[in-house]
């Protein structure tokens, strides 16, 4: 399916893509929790709900693309996220986002 194809499916189905940038904090507890972070994101994943996420090479944050009903169900996705419970990060950018290609 072409790019703008999907776009007009995921407004059919009522569906967003939003790009979240994250700056890394309280580096101790972050690390701590990790593991349970990435298998939290792995669920994501399987349920489609993520589309990709990973560290920026520096590891001073990363950058993560959703693919959800609304940002208020991102915002839920997110207080799930062990990171939050252990407040390992800011949210730097948070934005809806139109691909044009695959």
């Amino acid at each position: 399916m072409s790019g703008a194809g999907r776009d007009s499916l995921l407004k059919v189905l009522g569906m967003a893509r939003y790009v979240l940038e994250m700056a890394f904090k309280n580096e101790t507890r972050r690390l701590e929790v990790r593991p349970e972070h990435r298998r939290h994101l792995q669920r994501l994943l399987d349920e489609g709900r993520l589309i990709t996420a990973g560290p920026w090479a520096d590891d001073t944050g990363a950058l993560h693309i959703y693919e959800v009903a609304d940002e208020a169900e991102l915002r839920e996705i997110l207080k799930a996220d062990p990171y939050t419970a252990v407040d390992a990060y800011e949210i730097a950018s948070l934005r809806e986002w139109t691909p044009i290609l695959p």
